[in-house]
């Protein structure tokens, strides 16, 4: 287990309005949160005022992540890798682009975001759960899942993290997290699917007793 940042460049390069987000009077808090938890169009590709505000392709975003996994992990062809949370798979298109004959797999609780997946991956995503994962033992040499596991209840949590451990070879994940008051307070006002306002050590508390001993990371509003 290693703390390995493959996240804050891309995470930093999207500027946010806390204040205005949570000051918004078309869509008070309670009720964006309530939109983007039905994880559908208002989630992925409705207002900005409620979440990404149209969660489309861009050549190359996902490039550099998937370029750090592939040398971490020593990822070759033939390699099985899967995308927890993986929405509409932009992340496993760009791996697959840039190490031909890797196999890729993804899994979402999204409906809508596998109906407006790139079309290249779209038959490689299951609908499906972190907290149950529909693969064998050790069947994947990289599990991973950005940006996903904080949205979940402590008991769904819980066995997330254990399912990653159970499938994967290696593993790696990103969750949001907070150093201090000021990360804090931008993390509730930012947030409109968290589940879990956990320090770092509380997320490494998670980790021990779980069993999960993959590598991770934590993006920060700072």
């Amino acid at each position: 287990m290693a703390y390995l940042d493959l996240m804050t460049p891309l995470h930093k390069a999207t500027s946010r309005d806390y204040l205005a987000r949570v000051n918004d009077r078309e869509y008070p808090k309670p009720r964006a949160a309530e939109l983007a938890k039905q994880w559908g169009f208002d989630y992925w590709d409705g207002d900005r005022r409620i979440n990404y505000g149209g969660y489309k392709y861009i050549p190359g975003r996902w490039a550099p992540v998937a370029k750090l996994m592939i040398e971490k992990y020593n990822l070759m062809p033939g390699s099985r890798v899967l995308d927890v949370g993986c929405g509409k798979g932009f992340q496993i298109y760009e791996l697959s682009q840039l190490l031909p004959g890797v196999i890729v797999r993804g899994i979402d609780i999204s409906t809508y975001a596998i109906e407006n997946a790139h079309q290249d991956v779209k038959h490689l995503i299951d609908h499906g759960t972190a907290a149950e994962l529909p693969y064998p033992d050790k069947y994947f040499d990289l599990v991973f899942s950005i940006n996903t596991l904080h949205n979940l209840h402590n008991r769904e949590l819980d066995r997330a993290l254990r399912e990653m451990h159970r499938v994967g070879k290696h593993q790696y994940l990103c969750v949001e997290s907070y150093r201090n008051e000021l990360e804090k307070t931008n993390l509730l006002y930012w947030q409109v699917t968290c589940e879990q306002f956990n320090t770092p050590e509380d997320w490494e508390w998670w980790f021990k007793n779980t069993g999960f001993d993959g590598d991770y990371s934590f993006i920060y509003f700072e």
